[in-house]
């Protein structure tokens, strides 16, 4: 099923059933106000929705147009966001351009930060930019929202703890990325608000996209209206999903409503080496830190600038048959 919470003044919105196709909802209220009401007993609610949304595609129901503008991300604030790096080449790139080797341990135990969560972007919210030199990027991902998860969960045990399927916006201010790493204590001002897709899916609305804990179809991110990654989620994964979740399990239960994300989508050219831009026949990039990597690594300096005000990013992921799964995340960056 496809689930999403429209703004209605409240802080948490309003939890509606969105159709297949993304024309049509219905209003989810009788059984669960809010996405993380409905999270909080989902063994009781989820065949309700379920229900709910069958009756959608039948017609059984009241339908009205739905329109992913009206949106909040699907949870607009949650208990938790945690950020991981399953995509090892991002890591990599990010290295290499500071003549740096990505450490062993990097290949094994993933990397995770812990974002704020007390109000996310909605999926067409404008970006806000105080400074052009903050040096604002789009990060494209994709992300699980998470039940309950006890603490000290394994892999196969995390994977049957993911409700809910989606892909995000993380914001980075990579100008302010490196003061902020060298105090010792990790990312604060330089992740401002994420933003996430209109719709949160079930994994089985996945159908075989869903396989060992990945979405194996490509994350479309644009801008300004031109192809800039096709990055596959399926491939050059280093750790699934599953295995973010449960090592942010790892000495603490994740309560309902937990959000992982995957790191920046990235994948390697087809030769191994380092991608190469849509408009050249490669897959491209999901953030702009890394063709500048690359740009660094191939020419001495990076060419391609930073968001600024009046860019617009646009992240859609489409099913085999080129329908959109998630509803698109679009945001203008304006000076704030």
């Amino acid at each position: 099923m496809k689930l999403a919470t429209l703004k209605n003044g409240a802080r948490d919105g309003r939890l509606v059933v969105v159709s297949k196709d993304l024309t049509r909802a219905t209003d989810a209220a009788s059984i669960a106000p809010t996405l993380q009401a409905a999270l909080d007993k989902w063994d009781v609610y989820a065949p309700r929705l379920e229900q709910l949304a069958e009756q959608v595609e039948l017609g059984s129901v009241p339908t009205f147009r739905f329109h992913e503008h009206d949106c909040e991300s699907p949870l607009p604030r949650a208990y938790q966001w945690a950020d991981g790096s399953a995509y090892i080449n991002h890591v990599e790139l990010v290295r290499a351009a500071r003549g740096d080797k990505v450490p062993e341990s990097f290949y094994s135990d993933p990397l995770m930060y812990q974002g704020g969560s007390d109000a996310f972007l909605g999926p067409r919210d404008a970006i806000p930019l105080k400074e052009d030199a903050w040096g604002c990027d789009m990060e494209g991902e994709v992300a699980v929202i998470t039940d309950d998860v006890p603490m000290g969960v394994s892999e196969a045990e995390a994977a049957g703890r993911i409700r809910l399927v989606m892909i995000c916006n993380d914001v980075s201010l990579r100008g302010l990325i490196p003061a902020e790493l060298g105090k010792g204590f990790g990312f604060f001002q330089s992740k401002p608000a994420s933003a996430f897709s209109p719709v949160a899916v079930t994994p089985d609305e996945l159908g075989p996209a869903w396989k060992d804990g990945l979405v194996h179809l490509p994350l479309h991110v644009d801008l300004n209206g031109q192809p800039f990654g096709r990055a596959n989620a399926g491939v050059d994964a280093t750790f699934s999903l599953p295995r973010l979740v449960a090592h942010a399990a790892k000495t603490r239960r994740l309560s309902a409503g937990t959000i992982v994300g995957s790191g920046t989508v990235s994948n390697k050219d087809s030769d191994g080496g380092a991608g190469r831009p849509v408009s050249e026949g490669g897959l491209g990039y999901s953030c702009i830190a890394e063709i500048r990597m690359i740009q660094q690594l191939l020419k001495g300096a990076p060419e391609t600038p930073f968001l600024k005000p009046g860019d617009v990013v646009r992240i859609e992921m489409q099913d085999a048959s080129g329908h959109s799964i998630f509803g698109a995340i679009e945001q203008e960056v304006v000076r704030a």
